[in-house]
């Protein structure tokens, strides 16, 4: 059984995880995302003394859950989650978001689209005032000619370096590459957001813009900070 992938125990990431739990009713279909707060989250959620279901992002949020009795529901067309809780890498005044650290960004957005309320589940060193301030922007891009899909990627984004993991590129779940993409200060969230969904070999990218209602951000002290949309 997968156990305790949220480990080290951290103030922050406990903190926010258990304000999130507390956002979860019997009867609701869930969306669950990834990253270490989600898995706190997902531990804290199969303790509970109700039956739940969820979609999850991730291979390995599906196992996790699956392990702590939570149902995995597919996204089959037939449903509509009441709530997904998701972390993030960056976090921006008015809940712009980075995600896609963890390499499941395209279907963390898939499982978000099919919510009705989305909550940010991290902590305060996520908070940032511009997006791309603190880390890369990651671009989900097809296999086939991705170094032309980097070529025409650069007029945007002149910094593109592939991911890699163990020697090779990193794959996502659904067998894409990732180019993880330096922000210039001067781009436009927004307008970034949409050129990049012109490019031919884009599959998806981590800006997630005017989809959060709130953010739960954990402190180093324990306590959580409320941001609101």
């Amino acid at each position: 059984m997968l156990r305790s992938v949220g480990d080290p125990s951290d103030p922050a990431r406990d903190a926010a995880a258990a304000a999130a739990a507390d956002l979860v009713e019997p009867g609701m279909l869930i969306g669950l995302g990834s990253g270490r707060a989600v898995w706190k989250l997902t531990e804290l959620l199969g303790g509970r003394d109700f039956q739940l279901r969820a979609a999850t992002a991730s291979n390995r949020t599906a196992e996790l859950a699956g392990s702590l009795g939570i149902e995995i529901v597919e996204l089959d067309g037939s449903v509509e989650l009441d709530l997904v809780l998701d972390g993030a890498d960056e976090v921006a005044p008015d809940l712009g978001l980075i995600k896609g650290g963890g390499g499941a960004l395209l279907r963390e957005k898939i499982v978000v689209c099919a919510a009705r309320r989305f909550v940010v589940v991290a902590e305060t060193p996520k908070k940032v005032q511009r997006l791309g301030e603190q880390m890369r922007l990651p671009v989900e891009v097809t296999r086939f000619a991705w170094r032309d899909t980097r070529r025409r990627l650069g007029r945007l984004l002149p910094d593109a370096r592939l991911r890699e993991s163990n020697g090779g590129p990193y794959l996502t779940d659904e067998g894409h590459y990732i180019l993880d993409c330096v922000v210039p200060p001067e781009v436009e969230a927004a307008e970034l957001d949409l050129a990049l969904k012109r490019i031919a070999g884009v599959v998806e990218h981590g800006l997630f813009l005017g989809m959060a209602e709130r953010a739960l951000l954990g402190t180093p002290e324990g306590e959580v900070e409320v941001l609101s949309a």
